[in-house]
């Protein structure tokens, strides 16, 4: 399964072999093949408003030799990743993920900043989750979707509440990607055996670095820290 490289700002996850990767990652998203997804650490004041984001990125990565790998960027401290699996009937899935809430969220909802509807801080929460077993485009489409509402149930649960009392539901800025083999099996909804393992190992790793993420800054979100 996945095995992980940290050397700051950079944090590296070796799928172990080319895989096809879906994601909104701000490099190569969508359906990829990619062996790397790669996880960046910025700093605010790195990422000024006239900089093109897209293009700093690809540059960067590919002095790192990751022009092919998927791509994330976060302001949280990538030590502070959480790893988290969870395995029935055979099945496995392992999450990476890292945890700011700075730029939290409640969904349908946008907190304006500086007269804008979004922070001008960053904080994230990026998860990847590899699948152990070959899936469907569609399978891993619903994939991502068990991951979406296992990190919304966990952010819930961590008790992070907005400056006006909403509960936070997720940040601005969240990425997932679904890492699997091309296959044949064609659900992982709820019902089953692969939605199981996936909600479990996204919903530990999430609760794990929100309760981290409060602990260290507070259950409220008082502007954008």
């Amino acid at each position: 399964m996945m095995t992980l490289s940290l050397h700051r700002p950079w944090l590296v996850a070796d799928l172990g072999a080319p895989r096809r990767v879906l994601s909104f990652a701000p490099h190569r998203p969508g359906f990829v093949t990619a062996r790397h997804v790669v996880w960046r650490e910025v700093r605010d004041a790195d990422l000024t408003p006239d900089l093109d984001v897209a293009d700093w990125f690809t540059r960067d990565l590919a002095q790192q030799g990751h022009t092919s790998s998927v791509g994330m960027l976060t302001s949280r401290d990538v030590a502070r990743y959480v790893l988290a699996e969870a395995e029935t009937e055979g099945q496995r899935a392992t999450c990476l993920a890292t945890v700011g809430l700075g730029n939290a969220e409640a969904v349908g909802s946008r907190r304006a900043v500086n007269g804008i509807g979004w922070s001008t801080h960053y904080g994230t929460i990026n998860l990847l989750v590899q699948i152990d077993i070959g899936l469907t485009e569609a399978a891993q489409i619903e994939a991502l979707t068990i991951a979406a509402q296992a990190r919304t149930a966990a952010v819930l649960d961590c008790g992070l509440r907005l400056p006006g009392g909403e509960r936070a539901t997720g940040t601005g800025t969240d990425c997932i990607a679904i890492a699997a083999d091309q296959g044949n099996v064609a659900f992982t909804g709820l019902h089953t055996a692969a939605g199981e393992v996936i909600g479990r190992a996204v919903y530990l790793a999430v609760s794990k670095g929100a309760s981290d993420w409060v602990a260290e800054n507070g259950g409220t979100a008082r502007g954008y820290p």
